[in-house]
């Protein structure tokens, strides 16, 4: 895919993985977290990586390397913090894009799953959505449903929803990138 795109992770990495897999031009990986597993991801597929502890220097680095790389779109995967307002809003509107464990607007936030097992809801989701200045409040692009069984755990739920974030994701970012 010729349009390129760059990620901001903190954890594991596995839909950065999906991603590489499924084609999609990465230019390079941003972390707040030196030990994510998805800067080993990123390194392996020779993708540059950069990360820092200070989340105000990180915002402001990343924006260079945007311009530097000419990145088409900031896709979040797995990024634990929230962006700034000013980090927001100097990148132009749906410029940044995060998937959700849950049926936003429900769930937003931390422990998203934990939130829909405690609340006992029938359904829960994916939920992919623009980035704005609040938590998981973006206009959604796109979700996609899943029953929870009586048997669900925590753990057992996350597996059957990564499995659709992997899935879905990557087609979705695709489908903005046709755009351009």
């Amino acid at each position: 895919m010729k349009h390129n795109i760059a990620i901001l992770l903190s954890g594991n990495g596995s839909n950065l993985k999906a991603i590489i897999d499924k084609g999609i031009k990465v230019s390079f990986v941003a972390s707040n977290n030196p030990k994510a597993l998805g800067l080993e991801i990123a390194k392996t597929a020779n993708i540059p990586i950069y990360f820092w502890n200070n989340l105000t220097e990180l915002e402001k680095e990343v924006l260079k390397l945007i311009t530097e790389y000419d990145v088409k779109l900031l896709v979040l995967a797995g990024y634990m913090r929230l962006l700034s307002k000013n980090f927001v809003n100097s990148l132009p509107s749906k410029f940044i894009v995060n998937v959700h464990p849950s049926l936003l607007p429900k769930y937003k936030g931390m422990n998203a799953i934990k939130q829909a097992i405690d609340d006992s809801a029938k359904y829960t989701g994916v939920t992919i959505h623009y980035v704005d200045e609040g938590m998981d409040s973006g206009s959604i692009i796109k979700q996609k449903s899943i029953k929870i069984n009586k048997l669900d755990t925590i753990e057992s739920l996350k597996i059957r929803l990564q499995e659709i974030e992997h899935l879905i994701y990557s087609n979705t970012i695709k489908s903005i990138l046709h755009k351009y």
